[in-house]
């Protein structure tokens, strides 16, 4: 398990790692059954669909394109809109560019774009967000007369109680429901998040969740899992805070920013990535501050 220095794992694409969990990852949760000897061709970018954490995955199989993102902060609207410009990349690196000139149809995986979400708010078990919501009215525009693109974006609450039928179809994603729900029982139980993840974790290995994987990377499991938590929680409280103050626009750009400053990143360097003002960076910073 490696990281660099800007783009960190999460535990989630740590554990989901090898063609073979992949597989059985993605015939959980779309009802296939593809056989376990079947090809997959991992697709991954460099960087991530979520700004500096790595917890998306793409892969080619049984040709298929699919993106595989798991998310734990609230699920954002805009989500079919940045798997646009995601898978768009992923095609890039997959095809052969110069035979996307030739005048012979090429043929290309199928998109397959799911979102599996793991946060505290309330959702659905199964929820699909379109592209074509985003798309401004046009009364005066007859669509059988021009071109179209839409998008659909599948979203699945991993969440313990939901989806339990998907979920149990594959060992891995059910121990990752698991183990997260633990951690989170923990952490009300724990002054400390940190030994709450360390019980988590004990308790998970003594039952056979994701033993092996955890005897392996405890270490690094903690910091990730301490990482993903403290911006859960860091989001969550600037939501809270916008809601209030009737701003729940900028939200997304607030996200990325606190994801900054959980890298230790300067804030001079963030406020000229993002273009703000110190001060607002300053005034996110303080949100961090009590978690």
């Amino acid at each position: 398990m490696s990281t660099n220095r800007e783009y960190k794992s999460s535990v989630f694409t740590a554990l989901f790692n090898e063609p073979g969990k992949l597989l059985s990852l993605y015939n959980a949760v779309t009802g296939s059954r593809i056989p376990a000897s079947t090809p997959v061709e991992i697709a991954t970018l460099d960087d991530v669909l979520f700004t500096d954490r790595c917890n998306d995955i793409a892969f080619v199989v049984d040709d298929k394109l699919v993106v595989l993102a798991e998310h734990q902060s609230s699920i954002n609207e805009n989500m079919p809109l940045r798997m646009l410009l995601y898978i768009a990349r992923v095609y890039e690196k997959i095809i052969d560019n110069v035979a996307i000139y030739s005048r012979k149809l090429l043929k290309i995986p199928r998109p397959v774009l799911l979102v599996l979400y793991n946060g505290t708010e309330p959702y659905p078990d199964e929820k699909t967000l379109k592209l074509s919501d985003a798309y401004k009215d046009l009364p005066d525009l007859d669509i059988s007369l021009v071109g179209s693109l839409e998008l659909e974006v599948k979203v699945l609450n991993i969440n313990e109680g939901c989806n339990d039928e998907i979920i149990r179809q594959c060992e891995d994603l059910h121990g990752y429901s698991r183990f997260v729900g633990k951690v989170r029982e923990k952490s009300k139980t724990f002054k400390e998040l940190e030994d709450a993840i360390k019980e988590a974790i004990k308790e998970c290995i003594s039952e056979g969740i994701l033993a092996e994987f955890l005897k392996l990377h405890a270490s690094e499991v903690i910091n990730m899992i301490m990482s993903e938590f403290v911006l859960e929680d860091a989001l969550t409280a600037r939501a809270n805070e916008a809601r209030e103050e009737g701003l729940e626009e900028g939200l997304d750009l607030s996200a990325e920013i606190i994801r900054a400053l959980i890298n230790n990143e300067q804030e001079q360097d963030i406020a000229q990535r993002y273009q703000v003002s110190v001060q607002k960076v300053k005034q996110l910073q303080s949100v961090l501050a009590p978690l």
